[in-house]
């Protein structure tokens, strides 16, 4: 039976280069000379410090501008709230989203369901199986679930006849 996999994966190589790109801006900009302001990222978690609120928001649209030219759309960024440091400085933590979370599948099989599409869901943990008899019901369940508009950007993989 053709099936296919809807998930939410980042190039994670990819989001190193975009903060590595946005330290590196930051460093020869005007507006950031002297200032303490540094980018730095572990794994799928980035922390941006800043001298103040507005030059956190300055360094926060600069990681966008290189995500979205990196095609790491910035809906996977999920910003905590802003926080005091040390030293009179702010820290903002950002979690680069992986995979579709329980709450999210269970949005989509649901909107999959109720367009009474002769498909089959399953939840497996971070991605959802979508199995059909036919491939035309996947191709149009694809187009479905692009067309929702979910928040976090979503992939089709695995797609096989």
């Amino acid at each position: 039976m053709p099936s296919f996999d809807i998930v939410s994966e980042v190039n994670l190589q990819e989001v190193d280069n975009a903060v590595n790109q946005t330290a590196k801006e930051i460093g020869t900009r005007y507006d950031f000379k002297g200032s303490k302001c540094k980018v730095e990222h572990e794994g799928a978690v980035i922390t941006i410090t800043a001298d103040d609120d507005y030059k956190l928001e300055q360094v926060v649209e600069v990681l966008k501008e290189k995500m979205v030219r990196r095609k790491i759309e910035p809906g996977v960024l999920d910003f905590a709230k802003v926080e005091q440091a040390s030293g009179n400085l702010v820290r903002q933590v950002v979690t680069v989203k992986q995979g579709v979370d329980t709450e999210l599948a269970k949005k989509i099989c649901k909107m999959i369901k109720g367009e009474k599409l002769k498909v089959q869901t399953a939840i497996q943990g971070d991605a959802v199986r979508v199995t059909g008899k036919k491939r035309d019901d996947l191709q149009e369940t694809i187009a479905k679930v692009k067309g929702a508009g979910y928040e976090l950007p979503l992939q089709f993989i695995n797609f096989r006849d």
